[in-house]
């Protein structure tokens, strides 16, 4: 009813049922108004869609290709204790290939082309979620084009991702700069003369998105070819909640209750 809690929820339960938003809220405030249960999204999506949304809002976008590289922490505790474990076992010359439980191969000095389980089309889940997710979140239609590669790599936090944006107009670096340089949660990263780029190293415990690495994509026409690097427990879970509930105080669905 009226009166009941509102819920802020950060499983993947809710995400994809009609009805119920899935809430960036630099992107889409506006449809927790009047909701009393609110999705979060996957930290993969959420982290992506901070540098793409100003980029859509400038070019309107028409294709996406994006490769993850992310962390052990994004398997929890377990999945950090078995990379750390593992590398000292390796490097304390106990073992040549570390053990493996929480992973499907051992993580230490290996790359893994694999997170969450195979579907029938080839993709894994996790790479489907971008996909499903960045379809709801801005939009877009149910067949939008969007392919995702994820690969958990030996890092502790913070996940960093290659994009390629098309778009249907043409680009400029300078408003793509511009842009991204004014989004909300975004911090634009992007000096290569002085060797600055985002890296999990420097935005692990921030809470804006990093973004650079900006580029003309030379393959393709009207494309923009970009990194990205975020500290998923941050902007991909409890970051992300809070201010989906701030969203909610400002636009007045969420209020404290009077004492009776």
């Amino acid at each position: 009813g009226d009166d009941g809690a509102i819920v802020i929820d950060n499983s993947s339960a809710f995400r994809y049922k009609e009805g119920i938003p899935l809430v960036v809220p630099e992107i889409n405030a506006e449809t927790t108004k009047g909701k009393k249960l609110i999705a979060n999204p996957n930290c993969t999506t959420a982290i992506g869609l901070m540098a793409v949304w100003p980029l859509h809002k400038l070019f309107g976008l028409s294709k996406m290709v994006m490769s993850t590289y992310q962390a052990a922490s994004g398997a929890g505790q377990p999945g950090m204790d078995e990379l750390m474990e593992g590398t000292r076992s390796v490097l304390n010359g106990e073992r040549d290939v570390a053990e493996n439980k929480v992973f499907a191969h051992p993580l230490p000095f290996n790359v893994i082309p694999h997170i969450d389980k195979f579907q029938d089309n080839g993709y894994t889940k996790e790479e489907m979620k971008v996909t499903w997710e960045t379809r709801k979140i801005c939009g877009l239609a149910d067949d939008f084009p969007i392919s995702c590669t994820a690969v958990r790599i030996p890092t502790a936090r913070a996940h960093s991702e290659s994009i390629v944006a098309l778009f249907d107009t043409p680009v400029d670096i300078v408003a793509a700069r511009k842009a991204l340089e004014e989004a909300p949660g975004v911090k634009l990263v992007d000096d290569i003369e002085n060797l600055k780029y985002p890296m999990p190293l420097t935005a692990t415990g921030q809470y804006d998105v990093e973004v650079g690495r900006l580029r003309r994509n030379i393959a393709f026409d009207n494309a923009l070819e970009f990194f990205v690097c975020g500290d998923q427990l941050l902007r991909g879970a409890a970051l992300n909640a809070v201010l989906v509930a701030e969203a909610m105080v400002k636009n007045g669905s969420l209020k404290a209750k009077k004492a009776t």
